[in-house]
Parts: structure tokens; sequence; C-alpha cells
């Protein structure tokens, strides 16, 4: 999962090498910490949010397929 969600933030950014996701795992939940530069934050969050509610989506689908939940926090 953590793979899938780095090619997509990476895709989005201007500053790929400054994108660090950090995991943290529980027995039945994922959290995800991404952190990318401060002028790449509005394009991962996106007018009104949409584009982080697509990437929550994605990531949440991958995780049902493995019985878990995943929360993904966006760190500028």
């Amino acid at each position: 999962m953590k793979s899938t969600l780095e090619t997509i933030i990476k895709s989005l950014v201007e500053f790929p090498e400054q994108v660090s996701i950090t995991e943290a795992s529980g027995e039945k939940s994922v959290i995800f910490e991404v952190k990318v530069a401060d002028s790449d934050m509005g394009k991962i969050i996106g007018r009104e949010g949409k584009i982080a509610t697509a990437i929550r989506t994605v990531m949440k689908a991958l995780a049902a397929k493995e019985q878990k939940k995943v929360t993904v926090e966006f760190i500028g």
C-alpha cells in the first residue's frame, strides 16, 4: 500500500524528492503520514480537498482487500 501511495503523491508534486511517507501499522489499521514541500501542499489537497479525498478513497479500497482500515494524513 505504501508504494502505491508514494507513486500517486510523487506524480502530483513538483518536488518528488521531498516526499516523505511514514507508516504506523496496528493489528487492523494503518496510518500514513505524508510530508511534502510547503509549495506542493496545495497540489496534494486540491480545490476544496477533492484530490486529498480521492487519494484517501483509493487507499481505503486497497486496505479493504486486506481487511484493514487506513488513515492518510497530510503534513506540511
